[in-house]
């Protein structure tokens, strides 16, 4: 693990990262958020996804550590917040309910935090950062917010492309995918206490 570019560490690292924001997976959800919210700033959920990331990366042992959080309860609350928006689009039901803040009209909430830069994001770019350099870390973070960014923005032409069926078959099973995967991280972490 030295400072120098390696495109074989970056690639690592491109595909670990590419595979815990789950990108791709989270069309669904996005598109679920467009229909309760005014607009979602790509740029905006983008950025502060790429915020959050730099500072898990750089300072997250130290966040956690200054509030007294471990890795299981940090992990168990991301775990319950997927969970609710899991069985938002499963069961159809508004949880997050617009409140009239100019965060929840972004959609930065829970976009950008939990669904990308959340638990998950946070503790893997931790370990990361204990296997990787991380000038190789910070690309693959930044190739991976390209990524982001792109699928976002073709959200719309997505949502055209599958219709109103599509649409509300993949939001169904994603929903029920995304609380499988809470229900994992809880009980994965619950041991724990």
């Amino acid at each position: 693990m030295n400072n120098v570019f390696d495109f074989k560490e970056i690639l690592s690292v491109t595909v670990i990262l590419f595979s815990i924001l789950d990108i791709v997976g989270s069309i669904p959800i996005v598109i679920n958020f467009k229909r309760t919210v005014e607009s979602i700033n790509y740029v905006g959920v983008t950025i502060a996804t790429g915020i959050l990331l730099m500072l898990y990366l750089f300072l997250g042992e130290f966040i956690l550590e200054a509030f007294r959080i471990d890795y299981s309860s940090f992990a168990m609350a991301g775990g319950f917040v997927l969970f609710l928006i899991g069985s938002e689009m499963l069961i159809g039901i508004q949880i997050f309910k617009n409140d009239g803040f100019q965060a929840r009209k972004s959609a930065i909430v829970p976009l950008a935090f939990p669904l990308y830069a959340g638990a998950g994001s946070m503790t893997s770019l931790i370990s990361l950062s204990h296997e990787f350099s991380k000038i190789n870390i910070v690309t693959a973070i930044l190739i991976n917010l390209v990524l982001l960014f792109i699928v976002l923005r073709l959200s719309a032409k997505i949502e055209r492309v599958l219709g109103a069926s599509g649409i509300l078959f993949l939001r169904k099973f994603f929903g029920v995918l995304l609380i499988a995967i809470a229900i994992k991280i809880i009980r994965s972490n619950i041991a724990n206490f």
